[in-house]
């Protein structure tokens, strides 16, 4: 942050500026995860890296577990990318609508990415 700030000084830029933006924002999140777990024990699971760790761990157990089911879920997030991508090119949503939709799709493409991670990595094992 401290690089991108001293560029910024210097010579702004819209992308320097988000990315300082998105930064601070990981940056109170990831305060406020350490809060919670300090006061109460307990992530709230907000940041993106604690939740992907979440996530990944019952991913993975469902993969040694129950296969069946891992694929199932990893051919429904498949689907999920593809029906938000399609709703984001829809002219008649509303703006709201695909503000929503924009954040379904990261999600679903996180997700899809974690399926795509577990699968290789178990892959490479046997």
């Amino acid at each position: 942050m401290l690089e991108i700030d001293a560029v910024i000084d210097n010579k702004p830029s819209k992308a320097l500026v988000k990315e300082l933006a998105e930064l601070r924002i990981r940056n109170l999140l990831c305060f406020r995860e350490l809060e919670a777990l300090n006061e109460n024990g307990k992530f709230l699971y907000k940041h993106p890296l604690i939740r992907n760790y979440s996530e990944r761990v019952k991913l993975e157990t469902m993969f040694r577990e129950d296969t069946d089911r891992f694929m199932d879920e990893f051919g429904n997030t498949r689907e999920n990318v593809k029906r938000y991508s399609s709703f984001l090119k829809n002219k008649k949503r509303s703006p709201e609508q695909k503000e929503k939709d924009r954040q379904n799709l990261e999600k679903h493409k996180e997700r899809k990415q974690l399926f795509i991670d577990i699968t290789k990595q178990n892959n490479g094992n046997n």
